[in-house]
C-alpha cells in the first residue's frame, strides 16, 4: 500500500488496473489483460477515484476516457510500480547478488537464439535472478512492456506500427537479414531478386503478422502478389513444409535453423531488421534487468547475424 496526502491508500494492483487503462484504451481490454471481469476493473477504478478524492474518469457514451487529472496519475503509477519492484529486488540481493524475477519478452525465432542463451549464461553466472520467457511478436511486446507485464522486450526496431515514444530506452543489439529459403534441391547461388520466384508456392505467416506483412510488400515491390499455399505461425513447420519441397518463404535469418536441409539465399536489394531490446526508462532499472540487459549486448552473434 502506499499513503497519499489525503490520509487514503493507493492500492498498487488499482494503480496497475489505471496504468494499463492508459495504454489498452478500453476497460475491456483491461480485463481481458487482467483475467477480470470488465465491472470488476470498473469497481476497482471506482474505488482508486475514492482513494485520491480525484475524479480520474470522464464517461462518453458507452466508454470512458482518463480525465487529465487521470492521465498524470497513470504515467505516475508506472513509475511507482518500477520503484516498488526496484525496491523489492534491493531487498532479495542484500547478499550483494542480484535476485529477483525478470520477464523478458521476446518474438519467436529470437527465443532459442537470443533470449534461452541469455537465460543459460544468467543461470550459471547469477543462480539467484530468476528470467522468464515470454513469447510476444512485435505488436504485442511494447504494449505488454508499458503494462508492466514484462521488465525488457526483444523486438526489432523496423516494426513501426507501435511508436516507441519517450517512455522507453532502445538498445540495439544485432542486424539480421531477411533471407529466402528454398528446398535443398534447388541450386540457386548468391543473392536473388524475387522476381524470379513470381511463379512459386509460397508459406507465409499468419495474416497481419510481421512477416506476413513483409513478405506481401516485397512481392508486390518485385512485380507480383504471391501464391500462399500455407500459412504458419510457427517458423519450424514452414521450415519442414519448404523442406519438403511444396514451398519458397522468406525468414529472418535468426529463424532458419540448420537442422533444416534447406538453401538459403539473401535478397537483392538487401533486406534486413535491427533487433533491439526495449526496456522503460526510469530514474534507476532494476539490478536484474540491467543484468539481462547487459548479457543480451554481449552474446556471441548467430552465424548470418551481424552487431549494428
Amino acid at each position: 500500500m502506499w499513503p497519499n496526502k489525503n490520509g487514503g491508500v493507493l492500492n498498487p494492483w488499482r494503480l496497475r488496473l489505471l496504468s494499463q487503462l492508459e495504454t489498452l484504451g478500453t476497460v475491456r481490454a483491461v480485463a481481458e489483460a487482467a483475467s477480470l471481469s470488465a465491472s470488476t476493473v470498473s469497481q476497482q477504478l471506482s474505488v482508486l477515484e475514492a482513494e485520491t478524492r480525484t475524479r480520474l474518469l470522464e464517461r462518453t457514451g458507452r466508454r470512458v476516457r482518463l480525465t487529465s487529472a487521470g492521465q498524470l496519475l497513470a504515467r505516475r503509477a508506472r513509475e511507482i510500480l518500477d520503484h516498488m519492484d526496484t525496491v523489492e529486488a534491493e531487498l532479495l540481493g542484500l547478499g550483494g547478488e542480484p535476485a529477483g524475477l525478470v520477464r523478458v519478452g521476446t518474438f519467436q525465432s529470437g527465443i532459442h537464439t537470443l533470449a534461452v542463451p541469455a537465460v543459460l549464461q544468467l543461470a550459471r553466472s547469477h543462480p539467484h535472478l530468476q528470467v522468464e520467457l515470454l513469447e510476444l511478436e512485435p505488436h504485442e511486446s511494447l504494449r505488454a512492456l508499458r503494462v508492466g507485464d514484462a521488465d525488457l522486450v526483444i523486438t526489432t526496431a523496423d516494426f513501426v506500427e507501435v511508436p516507441l515514444g519517450p517512455d522507453l530506452d532502445v538498445v540495439p543489439l544485432a542486424v539480421d537479414p531477411v533471407v529466402l529459403v528454398l528446398p535443398q534441391h534447388r541450386g540457386a547461388r548468391g543473392p536473388v531478386d524475387l522476381a524470379a520466384f513470381a511463379d512459386e508456392p509460397w508459406a507465409l505467416d499468419v495474416p497481419g503478422s510481421y512477416m506476413a506483412n513483409l513478405t506481401t510488400r516485397l512481392c508486390r515491390q518485385a512485380g507480383f502478389e504471391p501464391r500462399v499455399v500455407c500459412r504458419f505461425s510457427n517458423y519450424l513447420m514452414t521450415l519442414q513444409h519448404v523442406e519438403a519441397g511444396l514451398s519458397v518463404a522468406l525468414l529472418p535469418a535468426l529463424a532458419v535453423d540448420e537442422r533444416y536441409r534447406l538453401v538459403r539465399r539473401e535478397l537483392v536489394p538487401e533486406v534486413t531488421r535491427t533487433i533491439t531490446a526495449v526496456v522503460r526508462r526510469g530514474a534507476r532499472r532494476p539490478a536484474g534487468v540491467e543484468l539481462v540487459l547487459e548479457t543480451l549486448r554481449r552474446l556471441p552473434t548467430p552465424p548470418g547475424i551481424s552487431r549494428p
